[in-house]
């Protein structure tokens, strides 16, 4: 038996004469903690944040809820599951985004509802020959963050005022109010349109002409049930059908080459 621990063994001794100090190896090791997680990591990777755009809407169903709830106590509890809601409409959850120049994908939340020919809204100078169009529907319990479907800059921006028919219609993209947004890349040119609802009364955009942005980048928002439209160019490939599940920003629409893939890289934004 080494001196060092016959030592320790025999005297009890603890401290500086215990093996762990008088051993080199041991004593020059840092302290093994158990790992854990404290109680501000829990919640911060349990909730997800709100977008800013959301927080005036909050804070008025809050007050709201606070002042009824006063005067008629089960109304406070009916207001404060409204208010819950209404922050969890506005959730901004971050989306893990591949990172591949010749990927379109989802600009929302929601499900295809369409998939086929359509002619782009003329404000978006896009021509008058018929592309690929993917419908988006967002329900009121859908996260209604727009992102971008494809990397490049903003060529245009076209706003236009219009009815509030149902998102699912064929007509919602022609007689609904509208946003549209052309980005181009190279010879690539991509446009997606956030269409207003039933619901829906207000579109948001957070972008301007001659900007650049990337795949999956927050771009606009619309408040309480829409729908967006995603043109594609002719050599497009589709990759989604009607009553898909599509992820803003992580789900594939199209695929702009044949080429097979092998593993792809993301981004989180």
């Amino acid at each position: 038996m080494p001196p060092w621990i016959d030592f320790a063994t025999r005297s009890g001794a603890k401290g500086a004469g215990s093996p762990c100090l008088r051993n080199p190896f041991f004593r020059d090791r840092p302290p093994q903690t158990e790992p854990s997680m404290s109680l501000t990591d829990t919640i911060t990777k349990t909730f997800v944040p709100i977008h800013r755009e959301g927080w005036p809407f909050v804070a008025a169903a809050g007050a709201a809820t606070l002042i009824i709830g006063w005067f008629v106590d089960p109304l406070f509890w009916i207001g404060l599951i409204l208010t819950a809601w209404v922050a969890y409409f506005f959730r901004d959850p971050q989306r893990v985004t591949p990172i591949d120049d010749d990927l379109v994908v989802s600009p929302a939340d929601g499900t295809v509802c369409q998939v086929g020919q359509a002619v782009p809204p003329p404000e978006l100078d896009l021509g008058s020959e018929p592309m690929m169009r993917v419908c988006i529907f967002m329900n009121v319990f859908n996260c209604h963050v727009n992102r971008a479907p494809f990397g490049g800059r903003i060529t245009r921006v076209a706003y236009r005022a219009g009815s509030f028919l149902n998102a699912e219609s064929d007509k919602a993209s022609e007689e609904n109010e509208r946003n549209g947004l052309v980005i181009e890349s190279g010879e690539t040119r991509i446009g997606v349109v956030q269409i207003a609802g039933l619901v829906a009364r207000r579109i948001v955009c957070f972008v301007r002409e001659g900007e650049n942005i990337g795949a999956g980048e927050r771009f606009g928002l619309i408040r309480f049930g829409s729908r967006l439209d995603v043109y594609l160019p002719e050599e497009a490939s589709v990759k989604v059908a009607v009553g898909q599940t599509m992820i803003a920003g992580e789900t594939v629409v199209a695929d702009l080459t044949s080429e097979t893939r092998g593993s792809v890289l993301a981004r989180v934004s």
